[in-house]
């Protein structure tokens, strides 16, 4: 076939393969272009999922009529006017290739008023609105309606799910939309019945009040506030608790400069601040914003925008972990009833978690008997914020089957699992001498040999020295094969081969510091739970108050190395209606 140029009508088409997948990417173009022209209240209507018909309407600067047509060609935009503009983009939409896409699979029409003129337009999309602009009744602003999407496609049209699937993917597209512009009221109509209806959110409770109309309540109730700015980015928003987390990772929002945004690199490192908090398969949720000067991210990567590239991924990605791990990491008091979302202490101006609880972080304690380790914690223990004199984790009662520890606080009754809480106590001691380059090391009299691979043997000998600062003397004897000269004291109970064995998989080639200490970090885990208190184990009360009075200090203390839980609190009133008190 001989070369020719594509029509018009094609070229909108091959473009809308891209741009319009289904009815939700409609809804996301629309809206977002909405956003970019200043409307402070958007109202949807769909019918059958935005298939038969899709509405939006808004009170944003409108269209003047010349160039209503201009609207409708390809790569026509009010948005940029140049390659400076294009890498600082703050706009949602930029390529103006949205709405001829559209157009060019369903029957369009565009009918708007600018805020200054005295009639609306409208348009029809037929053929690029060859026809022109009529006059229309319209207050200012501008609506879009999409009919009969996909009639002249009917391949694409038989790829679309069922009705309710399509509409869960368009309410979705639209409650993320709700949470990155909260200022914007929103009003969602499905086949007639009113799905959504949220007034415009500016002051903190009404926030508040959205996030949890869209991410439930169960999510606000146990979630965090974080704000924290460093190097030019400022990260704010809500986390879950760790031991709240989720079973899958559905309830995860994450907003770059107002946009929406799934990216893996901002996901994973969310999920590795939480790397040694979170249970099994579980999954953290969260609803974050992450502003950052837009010529530092690449927001063009994507036909869809959904996807950013940034310019220097690493220092964003370590800001993000470091945020997160500093925010959770943060001791909790018992519940003293009630919930609400907390203010993570670390970054709010009066925090909340510090107004209730200033707590004092005690110096780290080398490793011991369990005996000694607990009367350590209590000769070293600065005194813990209090209610009415009574700690936040109350003071012991008894010990119920060797296993749980009963106290009572100012609030009603606390349950510790006390090996779980050990465990955790001891795993944080041992991190924090790693840390602060307090390892001693124990060199071993007859050095033990381990057979490697040779890419092993290779990275043990290129990371020798950053080994070395955490206690480990590995020395290459053969090309396969290293000798064990020295191990940290910390884990002089466990069997050097074994303790190796879980540190080489860890070792990348380009491996710095913070890796290797979240590697050795794994392998801590598994030396403290061995160490820590075991069950059936009878403690004393002095042992069991300072152990409480150990974990109101201690980072994480509400889940174990392996996220489990390590206490649950029932206040008075959950008491009470166990009980059928005052009924």
């Amino acid at each position: 076939m001989p070369i020719r140029q594509l029509s018009a009508h094609l070229v909108n088409q091959i473009a809308a393969g891209e741009v319009v997948e289904h009815p939700a990417s409609v809804v996301k173009e629309l809206l977002e272009n909405s956003l970019d022209a200043g409307a402070s209240r958007i109202e949807i209507e769909l019918e059958e999922a935005g298939i038969k018909l899709c509405r939006i309407r808004d009170d944003g600067g409108g269209i003047p009529r010349e160039e209503l047509a201009l609207a409708l060609a390809r790569h026509a935009t009010s948005k940029i006017s140049s390659l400076e503009e294009l890498e600082q983009v703050a706009t949602l939409g930029f390529r103006g290739e949205a709405l001829p896409s559209i157009a060019s699979v369903s029957r369009l029409r565009i009918t708007s008023r600018p805020q200054s003129a005295d009639a609306g337009f409208m348009l029809d999309g037929v053929d690029g609105g060859s026809g022109g602009a009529s006059p229309a009744p319209h207050p200012p602003g501008t609506t879009v309606e999409v009919r009969d999407l996909f009639f002249n496609t009917p391949a694409r049209r038989r790829f679309l799910r069922s009705e309710r699937t399509e509409f869960g993917r368009v309410r979705e597209v639209i409650e993320r939309i709700a949470l990155s512009r909260s200022g914007v009221a929103l009003r969602l109509t499905h086949n007639g019945r009113v799905i959504l209806d949220l007034p415009a959110a500016v002051t903190p409770a009404e926030l508040l009040d959205r996030v949890a109309r869209i991410c439930g309540r169960e999510f606000t109730d146990n979630a965090i506030y974080i704000q924290r700015e460093s190097g030019g980015m400022l990260l704010r928003g809500w986390l879950v608790r760790p031991v709240h987390a989720r079973t899958r990772p559905d309830l995860q929002h994450m907003f770059l400069n107002g946009r929406a945004i799934r990216d893996k690199l901002l996901a994973g490192a969310v999920r590795a601040g939480y790397r040694d908090v979170l249970y099994r398969d579980r999954w953290p949720a969260f609803v974050l914003y992450l502003d950052m000067d837009p010529a530092w991210v690449d927001v063009n990567a994507h036909p869809a925008k959904q996807e950013v590239r940034f310019r220097e991924p690493g220092p964003v990605r370590d800001f993000v972990r470091r945020t997160v791990e500093a925010a959770i990491a943060e001791p909790v008091v018992a519940d003293e009833g009630g919930g609400g979302v907390h203010e993570s202490a670390a970054y709010a101006g009066t925090p909340m978690l510090a107004r209730q609880n200033p707590l004092v972080f005690s110096p780290p304690v080398d490793a011991g008997t369990v005996r000694e380790q607990l009367a350590s914690y209590a000769q070293l223990a600065a005194p813990a914020a209090t209610v009415d004199g009574i700690p936040p984790l109350g003071y012991a009662l008894a010990q119920l089957h060797g296993v749980y520890i009963l106290a009572q606080n100012a609030g009603g009754l606390v349950i510790v699992d006390a090996h779980a809480a050990h465990e955790r106590v001891s795993y944080e001691k041992l991190k924090a001498s790693v840390r602060q380059s307090a390892v001693q090391v124990q060199a071993l009299l007859v050095p033990p040999s381990l057979a490697v691979s040779e890419r092993e043997a290779d990275q043990v000998e290129q990371h020798g020295e950053l080994l070395a600062r955490c206690g480990f003397l590995l020395d290459r004897i053969a090309p396969d094969r290293i000798a064990i000269r020295g191990l940290p004291v910390l884990l002089a109970g466990n069997d050097p081969a074994t303790v190796v064995r879980q540190l080489l998989p860890g070792l990348g080639p380009d491996l710095v510091m913070d890796e290797l200490l979240e590697v050795l970090d794994r392998v801590l885990a598994g030396s403290a739970c061995h160490a820590s208190i075991r069950a059936n184990r009878r403690l004393t009360v002095e042992e069991m108050n300072s152990l409480l009075r150990d974990m109101e200090r201690t980072e994480r203390s509400e889940q174990c190395n392996h996220g489990r839980p390590t206490r649950v609190a029932l206040s008075m009133a959950d008491l009470d209606q166990l009980f059928a008190r005052g009924r």
